[in-house]
């Protein structure tokens, strides 16, 4: 069993952008997550990105396949990945979708025939995260008594590496006893994540990742808000102040029953065990590519020196994906 979590609320639309600096510093320290509201990003559209990701999840595998991800574009099935390297088990049991930047001509869309308005919704998806976004960097530049448009001096968010990951977790089906995760524990590689869940149970935060044993903590959903987490990225630049915290999805549970009406040749009533299944879509806001990643001199002193040492944001990217992908 875990504890339920309450995690700090910021609201983007605030005036007294000082002051939600300050809440969202506190919040960074302490847990790596909090919930942001009043992001921009309207409610109609989110409706349509779970429906169109849910068609997309709806195909064969080997539909979905056609589209396996190249350039970090495109499809992953189930078990592709692992990303606790330390378990045993065969990987997780989370399929996903990439979108990545709209301008490079990489992205692998469904046909308009197979998914009407597909590619459009996730287009107007990715530029009103990605403003809104924008807009939290500023004020975690302030937050840092940086600059607010800090970020962008430094190139970050010159055409920034950001992409949508579309999840969809089924029920675990593994009948081998394994413990499966949907995703298991693990940080984010990137500057900060914006998470949309759509209400089923299941993500969990550990605090204090060397304590023994791990105590891990329920996130619940909040309706209209972003889950908002810090990323290994942000964790390098602040030399450790804010937190990557750790965190791990729990696969939904075999726990629904359905009755439905078959009215074939009679009319039966059929019990049906139906296994829970969740979609999540995660937004990463990485920063570009070339963008030269080094602690910020209001981290850093001559009692807390730099723990990691300057790193392009490609290079490292690719460190973490090998680990990941083993490749």
């Amino acid at each position: 069993m875990s504890d339920a979590l309450q995690l700090p609320i910021v609201d983007l639309s605030s005036p007294d952008r000082f002051s939600i600096a300050n809440s969202i510093r506190q919040a960074c320290i302490e847990h790596g997550f909090f919930y942001l509201v009043n992001h921009g990003v309207d409610e109609e559209l989110v409706k349509k990105v779970f429906e169109q990701s849910s068609n997309f999840f709806s195909f064969p595998i080997e539909d979905k396949m056609v589209f396996a991800i190249k350039h970090h574009r495109g499809y992953t099935a189930p078990y592709a990945e692992k990303l606790d390297p330390t378990l045993s088990t065969k990987g997780d049991s989370k399929e996903s979708f990439y979108v990545g930047p709209l301008a490079d001509g990489l992205n692998q869309w469904p046909s308009e025939e197979d998914l009407p308005s597909w590619r459009s919704t996730m287009e107007t998806y990715y530029q009103k995260v990605l403003s809104a976004g924008t807009k939290l960097l500023s004020l975690i530049a302030l937050s840092l008594e940086l600059d607010e448009d800090f970020f962008r001096k430094v190139a970050a968010l010159n055409e920034p590496f950001a992409f949508i990951r579309l999840l969809h977790y089924p029920g675990d089906l593994d009948s081998s006893g394994e413990e499966i995760y949907g995703a298991s524990a693990h940080s984010d590689y990137g500057m900060i994540t914006l998470l949309l869940t759509d209400g089923v149970p299941g993500l969990q935060i550990c605090r204090d990742k060397s304590k023994r044993p791990q105590l891990w903590e329920d996130v619940p959903s909040m309706r209209g808000a972003f889950i908002v987490n810090i990323g290994d990225t942000m964790e390098r630049w602040t030399n450790c102040l804010f937190r990557s915290t750790l965190h791990r999805v729990l696969p939904p549970e075999r726990e629904r029953y359905s009755v439905t009406i078959r009215p074939f040749l009679f009319t039966s009533i059929i019990v049906i065990s139906c296994v829970t299944m969740s979609q999540v879509v995660a937004f990463f806001m990485n920063p570009n590519k070339d963008c030269i990643v080094e602690c910020l001199e209001s981290c850093c002193s001559e009692a807390c020196p730099p723990r990691f040492p300057p790193i392009r944001y490609l290079d490292y990217l690719e460190e973490r994906l090998r680990a990941t992908y083993g490749v």
